[in-house]
């Protein structure tokens, strides 16, 4: 669960570090974002000579937050930080070609079928 001006690490490989969320999308008046749920950003930290620039606008996911999420057995799940994917705003695919860390089903099920595949592991 993520807020305006929320700093993330990013959890793939499209050359930015850290990314600051700038909107929430969703709805009038949202304040939070969820795992799996997109988000608007600006990037903060980014590798030299990669595709993704500093001071560039992005649309990212949601994929691990330091906040527990409850699942419907019951169970909760929680991470150490508070990390993000990005992807193209038009198709929803993932701008990097390998994603690092765990990431929950609930990415999966919240229609990004393509990064919880590229994913090492799906908790």
């Amino acid at each position: 669960m993520i807020q305006v001006q929320t700093m993330l690490k990013v959890a793939d490989n499209s050359g930015a570090k850290k990314v600051q969320c700038i909107r929430v999308t969703g709805g009038y008046q949202k304040r939070y974002t969820r795992i799996g749920e997109k988000f608007t950003a600006v990037v903060k930290e980014a590798a030299p000579h990669a595709a993704i620039k500093k001071s560039e606008i992005v649309t990212a996911v949601l994929v691990r937050t330091a906040k527990e999420i409850r699942r419907a057995d019951g169970s909760y799940i929680r991470f150490d930080e508070n990390a993000c994917v990005i992807i193209d705003k038009k198709s929803g695919d993932p701008k990097g070609s390998r994603i690092f860390g765990p990431i929950p089903r609930e990415v999966r099920k919240a229609g990004f079928a393509k990064i919880a595949s590229l994913a090492p592991e799906v908790l």
